[in-house]
């Protein structure tokens, strides 16, 4: 995703403690997402979910998988 774009969880593949803690903060699929920005050096990147800023590693954000949003 690019800074901007939003789309909807459809799938975590992540294990473990992270993928427990995400789904604590209310990333479930069916949940609509939004890239706010990305770091100066490319990683972290800061996600809305929720109405909560949460931010995200890459190597986490790629065991994410998301439907881009239709307009």
């Amino acid at each position: 995703m690019k800074p901007g774009e939003a789309g909807v969880i459809t799938a975590l593949y992540l294990h473990g403690s992270m993928r427990h803690r995400l789904l604590d903060l209310g990333w479930i699929p069916g949940t609509r997402i939004q890239k706010l920005y990305t770091a100066r050096r490319g990683d972290p990147s800061a996600y809305a979910v929720r109405g909560a800023v949460i931010a995200l590693r890459a190597c986490d954000a790629k065991l994410i998988l998301v439907q881009p949003e239709t307009r």
